[in-house]
């Protein structure tokens, strides 16, 4: 496989349209900055051909194809294998719930010397050649048919991804033996093997059948088919007998069959006749229906009596006047008698208010009168200070005189103030004066407090009377309202008539409601006891009714017992005559099956007699039976004939099975393929271990011993190590080697279209020394120079990407990466 053309659009990094043209590049690196997408160009190869990535682990990533916020990525890859040209599509979307699927995927073959530019044209589909995988299920046969190598394989051997560069090295036996089976075109020789095995399988299995059907064919001679054309006769023979009895046997068995059927009909007439019977306690119900009747006749008559007299008490009770007037004027009564009495007391106590009225105030008026004397008393004391004072102004001046003070007079100091002189007109009058104006207060409180005494017994005369007129009017309404009334033990005479009344009424609703109850009981086991004999009629009815093909006799509808007696007697008669007839209708039922089975017999016999089970039906069976015979007359003719061709058929079969079993044992994969597959894996190793001394100055050489790789090290006395304990730079010459000794060497051996036309590295090269990247350099050179490989590489080493004449540079931004070819 040798890519030409990788087209892509939205695919990781490459967000836009983005081609990369293998055409004329031998020998080229993909080189640019870690992160810039340079692995992403070889997952695009792998992508379109495989529908998976290495990186991704597996098809359950295919989401890492979409670009970020991208909802489509496409591929299209143009490839050569084995001289054809293919073109490889696949469309990823993501749906709008989020999940990226396949939308499409395709391999074309194309015409030969179609030219890949014409792709930048926007050709159709239709264009590009014959439809070889429309569908991404179709698609893993397809590539495996064009490219020769399955996924795994592919990855191993063409494109070595980063991290699987080893995998060829580190490979089990059984994975290697299988790798170098598809490489080799070995499966050839393992689906001959297999066909001619099957191709035995099936001449061994017909030659079986063969052998088993003449087995079955022992009994094909002279005297089997001379007794097979004697059974022959005695069967058409059987036949003929068979034919004539048969018609006698069915008249026999009809007649049989009247004659049981009439009998089985009069057993079902006497079956329904001895059924008749009539209801227990059929005669209680009439009877009970009219006990019935007369106790809801007699509880109606007794509400009808009980009501008349509640409603005779009623209009007593009305006509007795209204209870509340009787009780108001009762209560009027004794409301008067308590009144009269609380008024005379009140008139008592307004005359004696009166007299206390009038003391009070005759107390007053002389009260006053004292404070009046009192009064004059006083002012006659006065005048006769007064002129006391006008006699004596020293002894009035005296009065103002104080011990020590001035005189208001003269000013000067009154030393000692003198004596009053005994006898003084002054102090007669000051006593005086002094006693009448205690006796005008002691008079003015007198006159206090008997005028307020006199105002409270005003008040009490003033209540008194409002009671007294208050008495006096409602006294006077209750006269009015008493006028031409009853006393009061008519009154109660009339109230106690009324309570009796009322009783009486009470009595008579408890009664009526009783009756009612009662009425009601007894209506519901009339209707009880009606339906009853109404079910009993219904029952009579319907029983008479099953009778009607024999005539029942007519009832009387007044009597449901005396019907059913009559019934059931008539029942009974019909039921005796037909007993009478079953005697002689029995004993021709069996006089008739007698007969039938005396023919039924004979033709038994003529069954038994041919050597045949008795049949169920001897027509069929004797027809069957010739047949049968028939038939195996001529199946022994062809029998006899089938045995003759068939021992033909065994002894081409029996060729057939021993020269493909033969075949099938030269090409056991134990002998044949393990012999070139041990072939192909020396010259890959010798081939590998050459190129691992150049690389390696002569210090390893590669080994193999039962499938296992080992490093030979002429630097440690020429210790073989296990290909597992190399370091990392060890390894990837080792990984290297074995590389290209596939591509350069295999490739030549394959007989198929997996040709290794192309190899592409991207591992490891920036863990080399100077002096080993060199030779590596060298190599791959060499490699180029050839014509007939095409080889890739990917690297970020300037020492390296210098010496490669043609360079892929990846150079990414913050949109998209991009690809620009460099170098020649």
């Amino acid at each position: 496989m040798r890519p030409m053309r990788l087209d892509m659009a939205g695919f990781t990094v490459f967000r836009e349209e983005t081609t990369v043209d293998f055409t004329d590049a031998d020998f080229f690196a993909l080189v640019g900055p870690t992160g810039s997408g340079k692995s992403t160009v070889l997952d695009a190869i792998c992508f379109a051909l495989y529908g998976t990535v290495p990186r991704w682990g597996g098809a359950r990533g295919l989401a890492n194809a979409l670009a970020p916020s991208a909802s489509e990525a496409r591929v299209r890859l143009v490839f050569e294998s084995a001289g054809d040209r293919y073109v490889a599509t696949r469309v990823v979307r993501r749906d709008g719930r989020g999940t990226v699927k396949t939308a499409n995927a395709g391999l074309q073959l194309m015409p030969a010397g179609f030219d890949v530019t014409k792709l930048d044209t926007g050709l159709s589909p239709e264009d590009l050649g014959q439809v070889v995988a429309g569908t991404p299920a179709e698609m893993e046969q397809a590539v495996l048919a064009a490219v020769g190598l399955p996924y795994e394989q592919f990855t191993s051997c063409v494109l070595l991804p980063q991290g699987q560069f080893a995998d060829f090295l580190h490979a089990k036996p059984a994975t290697r033996q299988q790798i170098l089976v598809n490489l080799l075109g070995l499966g050839v020789y393992e689906e001959v093997q297999k066909r001619a095995t099957e191709r035995a399988g099936q001449a061994e299995a017909k030659l079986e059948a063969v052998d088993r059907v003449l087995g079955g064919l022992t009994d094909v001679d002279d005297a089997a088919l001379a007794t097979a054309e004697e059974r022959v006769g005695r069967m058409r023979e059987l036949a003929g007998a068979v034919a004539v009895a048969v018609p006698e046997l069915e008249r026999a068995r009809a007649t049989a069959r009247e004659a049981t059927a009439a009998l089985a009909a009069l057993d079902a007439e006497l079956a329904v006749l001895a059924g008749v019977r009539a209801p227990g306690r059929i005669a209680e119900l009439a009877q009970a229906v009219t006990a019935a009747r007369a106790a809801a006749d007699e509880a109606a008559t007794a509400v009808a009596l009980a009501e008349e007299r509640e409603e005779k008490l009623r209009g007593e009770l009305a006509g007795a006047g209204d209870e509340s007037a009787l009780r108001l004027l009762l209560k009027a009564h004794a409301d008067r008698d308590r009144l009269t009495g609380e008024a005379a007391a009140v008139r008592v106590a307004v005359t004696a208010a009166q007299a206390e009225h009038d003391a009070a105030a005759q107390a007053l008026a002389a009260a006053r009168v004292a404070a009046e004397r009192a009064d004059a008393e006083l002012e006659a004391a006065f005048r006769a200070h007064e002129a006391a004072k006008a006699t004596d102004q020293a002894v009035a001046l005296r009065a103002h005189l104080v011990d020590g003070a001035p005189c208001p007079v003269c000013e000067q100091v009154v030393t000692r103030v003198p004596a009053v002189p005994a006898g003084s007109a002054v102090a007669r009058a000051t006593a005086a004066g002094k006693a009448a104006r205690a006796a005008t207060e002691a008079a003015k409180r007198v006159v206090q407090e008997r005028d307020a005494a006199a105002r409270d017994l005003e008040r009490v005369l003033l209540r008194a009377r409002a009671q007294h007129d208050q008495f006096r009017d409602r006294l006077a309404e209750l006269d009015e309202q008493l006028s031409g009334a009853a006393t009061p033990a008519a009154l109660r005479r009339d109230l106690d008539e009324h309570a009796r009344l009322r009783r009486a009424l009470e009595e008579a609703a408890a009664a009526v409601r009783a009756g009612r109850d009662a009425a009601r009981r007894a209506r519901g086991a009339l209707d009880g006891a009606e339906e009853r004999l109404r079910t009993a009629w219904r029952d009579f009815d319907t029983t008479r009714d099953g009778l009607a093909r024999f005539g029942p006799p007519t009832a009387e509808r007044d009597d449901v017992a005396a019907a059913w007696a009559a019934l059931a007697a008539w029942a009974g008669e019909q039921a005796d005559r037909r007993r009478a007839e079953r005697v002689g209708l029995a004993a021709s039922v069996t006089e008739a099956r007698t007969a039938a089975g005396a023919v039924d017999e004979r033709i038994g016999g003529l069954f038994t007699d041919a050597g045949l089970d008795v049949p169920d039906d001897p027509v069929r069976a004797a027809a069957v039976a010739v047949e049968r015979a028939e038939a195996e007359l001529r199946r022994l003719v062809e029998r006899r004939e089938q045995a003759a061709g068939l021992r033909e058929q065994r002894a081409g079969h029996e060729r057939e099975a021993r020269v493909a079993r033969a075949l099938a044992g030269h090409l056991r994969a134990n002998n044949f393929e393990r012999w070139l597959l041990a072939e192909a894996l020396d010259l890959l190793v010798d081939g590998a271990s050459r190129i691992l001394r150049e690389l390696s100055n002569g210090q390893y050489d590669l080994v193999h011993d039962k499938g296992e790789f080992f490093v030979v090290d002429h630097h440690d006395a020429g210790l073989r190590r296990g290909v597992r304990t190399l370091s990392g730079g060890e390894t990837f010459q080792a990984s290297l080697a074995l590389a290209l000794a596939l591509s350069e060497q295999l490739a030549g051996m394959s007989t198929t279209a997996a040709s290794l036309e192309s190899i592409v590295l991207d591992e490891g090269f920036g863990t080399l020394d100077a002096a080993t990247l060199d030779t590596v350099a060298a190599t791959l050179e060499n490699l180029a120079a050839r014509g007939d490989r095409m080889v890739g590489v990917v690297t970020h080493v300037p020492a390296l990407a210098e010496r490669i004449p043609v360079r892929f540079e990846v150079r990414k931004d913050a949109r998209t990466a991009r690809v620009e070819r460099t170098g020649l």
